[in-house]
């Protein structure tokens, strides 16, 4: 498959579409957005290029529509791919020692497909339900068709999903770091999360303690132990029982979740996906 090929897109017969707009996957946090960031040559190109310092909610809100968009598009999937893309065509510069980077560098590229993946993996088997290893393969071939609809190099992306494995604790052992850009992102684990503009100080301080904590839990609970260790993240082990406790209480919802409406359980693209072309057959 070359860069200029688009696949034939996902559909409900994938595993994909089954899980990746699955709103529980919230409960992971921002473990996709953070290891994104802690490769150099990605965080650096946050740090001198994007609005997430100071439109932090807004930015991800921006990336997620169109990554979903891409998953979800069916006949437009693969343009969808090629304008997020296009996104990142001029995001290019220097890192502190001097190298080159670039957005649409195959290593870099695919290194933010790979947080994703991980995302929709730990995410299902977290607060869903347990994966098979067939259903890991058969997921990170799916994964292989959505970074496809890009139009970018495929050149490093491992074949299979064993080598993907290899490739992912390598990366986590021996590439990531803790970039200012990821520190950022955890930043209110320890301080807190922003007041938003109009909520008045008085009530912030009211209700902010115990959604900090909410926040604190949700963040550092989703993190990868490499993670927690790079960015002194700490995570004690009655923090992780606690933790698993409550992601089995979800999983063990999962009955009365399938009762819920729609609209709560999956986003807007994937509710039209599923009136488009209909719903998964897989749960």
């Amino acid at each position: 498959m070359t860069a200029t090929t688009a696949p034939a897109p996902l559909g409900p017969a994938s595993l994909t579409w089954a899980y990746f707009a699955d709103t529980r996957l919230l409960l992971v946090g921002p473990r996709a957005a953070v290891l994104q960031n802690m490769l150099p040559a990605l965080g650096q190109g946050v740090l001198d290029h994007s609005v997430f310092f100071d439109e932090t909610f807004a930015r991800l809100k921006r990336s997620a529509g169109p990554i979903l968009d891409t998953v979800y598009g069916g006949p437009d999937a693969a343009a969808s791919g090629r304008r997020v893309r296009d996104f990142h065509r001029g995001i290019k510069g220097s890192l502190p020692d001097g190298d080159r980077y670039h957005a649409l560098d195959p290593e870099t590229y695919f290194w933010a497909h790979a947080t994703f993946l991980d995302h929709l993996v730990y995410g299902i088997e977290t607060f869903v339900r347990p994966l098979s290893p067939a259903d890991k393969r058969r997921i990170y071939e799916e994964s292989k068709t959505w970074y496809r609809m890009y139009g970018v190099s495929d050149r490093t992306m491992p074949e299979t999903w064993d080598d993907f494995e290899d490739y992912w604790e390598r990366m986590l052992a021996e590439v990531v770091v803790a970039h200012k850009t990821a520190r950022y992102g955890v930043g209110y684990v320890t301080k807190g999360l922003p007041a938003p503009p109009k909520v008045p100080k008085p009530l912030w301080r009211a209700v902010s303690p115990p959604l900090n904590a909410v926040a604190r839990f949700i963040t550092v609970g989703g993190c990868h132990p490499r993670m927690r260790e790079l960015l002194d993240l700490p995570w004690s082990a009655a923090d992780e029982r606690r933790y698993q406790r409550f992601a089995a209480t979800v999983r063990r919802l999962g009955p009365l979740w399938r009762t819920l409406p729609e609209a709560v359980r999956y986003f807007p693209q994937a509710r039209r996906a599923f009136r488009r072309d209909g719903r998964p057959s897989v749960r």
